[in-house]
């Protein structure tokens, strides 16, 4: 259905910068099934699926789709594919129903025909209900469902999708599966498709991992685990230990390439000469160590693959000079950092938070979980200060929220989704901008500002225009700015939403770092994975509270007989079916 051969494009070729977006590439797509580009940000993966859907000219190589020429026959080709990109094109103030009129339309869709395709879309996607409701006040998930629905308002042959389920509950992420399977059952047609969920990639019928422009392997997700045979293993943690706390220990070890938490265990790939491998584990428990070996999935192979490659990328370590001195912070029961009590949040006669309470203690790492539109993001403003509250009580550092939000802003770093920086000033600029912007001055202002750029070894790119940055050195600097002014409290509204997976291994390493050290921190997230490194949680629907504690008291609400040990997806996905 696809095929590409030595691929290359470059962008600003002219300059004495030019970026070589791909080089060399060769891949193929089947009629009949699923391909997945998976690889770190900057791979190429949008380029890739722009050059299929027509939209970029190669420099070199050729591409033909449905055996014709893209460059030649792109006006042939482009009415036979359908193609979502991150920031699909919807039109929010156009009701669920306009925009799929206006897509028919642009397709040239028969008038006789579109009945039937609408229902069959509506259907599919569970959004019959809102027909009426404008596109902008609809969930995220609600959103990527009907931009995918919009794609198909005409039945490609092939279908392109980059990053169809960034930002979206798990709920949400299965169903535009159960959407897509189901298209290729009924109707054949192929997709190309990219994702930064590994455990998504796992889904594809074949996988293509990308690196700087390249391809690095492809195969079906199975035939890459003898990669790692007998290096992966699973370590439960001993007496006190948290699984967080066997995490941060486990990741500064060299013979430990990835590390992960899991179901409250750490999911390690050791490297093949470990001495943990030439041990005994009655040896090995002389450490607190004991081996569990376990299956191989996608992510421990991905992972592996890139850290010991050939090119340069580096394991997170996080032993920087302030490491040395930082004091391991144990959370203990003293008085709550923060307390919520009855918290209420109307917009006019619609209540979006209803008669929420949890508390928060020092060091704590809490996560604020739910569906899209359940009211998390509703309360987190609300704990930051950003939004009023209609009832209730929020104290934060001891500060009343709905009183004196002004007091307790200071001991407050906030980390927003969209990330705030300044794209046109360089990484130190905007470092120093925020230092002056929380108060800080002359000596004081200079030690932070050293301690941010060698914290997060940012030293060699502090003259780099804040836009040009990988997507994992924008969240380094947007994380270092929140942290600046040594903040009690870190806030993060979806930190790692749309980073690829070794920048959220290093975004949660140092998450941790901060917690042992006795910063508090409350987190959103949509990867379930992530509540793991949670000590305790909080899952809303619907602007209630749908459950609460910590991930083993969470994963225990999901036990059954057909899940007799559930992952916290599992236990959301269980939980949010209950509703």
């Amino acid at each position: 259905m696809l095929r590409a051969d030595e691929l290359r494009v470059v962008f600003k070729p002219k300059s004495k910068n030019p970026v070589v977006a791909l080089s060399g590439l060769t891949f193929g797509v089947s009629a009949g099934k699923v391909t997945g580009l998976v690889g770190l940000d900057g791979a190429g993966k949008t380029t890739c699926l722009r050059l299929a859907a027509g939209l970029l000219i190669p420099q070199a190589g050729s591409l033909h789709v449905f055996g014709d020429d893209i460059v030649r026959d792109a006006d042939q080709i482009r009415p036979r594919i359908g193609y979502m990109p991150q920031q699909f094109g919807l039109y929010e103030d156009l009701t669920v129903q306009e925009n799929l009129d206006l897509y028919a339309d642009l397709h040239g869709v028969p008038m006789r025909e579109r009945s039937s395709q609408f229902a069959r879309l509506l259907d599919m996607t569970d959004l019959g209900k809102f027909t009426d409701r404008r596109s902008g006040q609809l969930s995220g998930g609600m959103k990527q469902k009907l931009g995918l629905a919009c794609c198909l308002v005409k039945v490609p042959e092939l279908l392109i999708l980059d990053e169809p389920t960034v930002g979206v509950d798990p709920v949400s992420r299965r169903d535009i599966w159960r959407i897509v399977y189901q298209l290729v059952d009924e109707t054949g047609l192929g997709v190309l498709l990219s994702t930064a969920y590994l455990d998504e990639a796992e889904r594809c019928d074949d996988i293509i991992v990308m690196h700087k422009g390249s391809k690095l392997a492809e195969g079906a997700p199975k035939s890459f685990y003898p990669q790692v045979d007998g290096r992966v293993f699973s370590i439960a943690p001993q007496g006190t230990q948290t699984a967080r706390m066997l995490h941060g220990d486990l990741l500064k070890r060299d013979d430990v390439i990835d590390a992960s938490i899991l179901s409250g265990m750490v999911r390690v790939v050791l490297t093949a000469d470990s001495p943990l491998l030439q041990q005994s584990n009655s040896e090995n428990e002389g450490s607190g160590i004991r081996l569990t070996p376990v299956a191989p999935r996608f992510e421990d192979v991905f992972v592996d693959m890139l850290l010991q490659g050939d090119d340069g990328i580096e394991r997170v370590t996080l032993n920087s000079s302030s490491d040395q001195s930082a004091v391991e912070y144990q959370p203990s029961n003293e008085a709550s950092v923060i307390t919520v009590s009855g918290l209420v949040k109307k917009f006019g006669t619609f209540t979006a938070v209803h008669d929420i309470s949890f508390s928060v203690q020092r060091g704590e790492i809490f996560g604020l979980l739910g569906a899209n539109g359940a009211g998390k993001t509703t309360t987190f403003r609300m704990l930051c200060g950003l939004l009023n509250a209609s009832g209730g009580d929020i104290f934060v550092a001891g500060n009343n929220m709905r009183k004196t939000p002004s007091k307790a802003r200071s001991r407050i770093g906030y980390m927003a989704q969209k990330f705030s920086l300044y794209q046109q000033l360089s990484v130190l600029q905007n470092l120093r901008f925020y230092g002056n912007a929380y108060g800080l001055r002359k000596d004081r202002l200079e030690e932070r500002l050293n301690w941010a750029l060698r914290e997060f070894e940012m030293e060699d790119r502090k003259a780099v225009v804040t836009q040009s940055l990988p997507a994992g050195y924008k969240q380094r600097l947007a994380m270092a700015a929140a942290m600046l002014h040594e903040p009690e409290i870190l806030f993060l509204d979806e930190p790692t939403s749309g980073a690829d997976p070794l920048a959220r291994r290093e975004f949660w390493a140092r998450i941790s770092k901060f917690a042992r050290e006795g910063v508090t921190i409350i987190v959103t997230t949509h990867f379930m994975e992530e509540a793991e490194y949670c000590d305790h949680m909080l899952i809303m629907a619907q602007g209630q509270e749908l459950a609460a504690g910590t991930p083993a008291q969470i994963r225990a609400q999901a036990v059954s007989a057909e899940l007799p040990d559930p992952t916290i997806e599992d236990a959301f996905i269980t939980l949010a079916g209950k509703q």
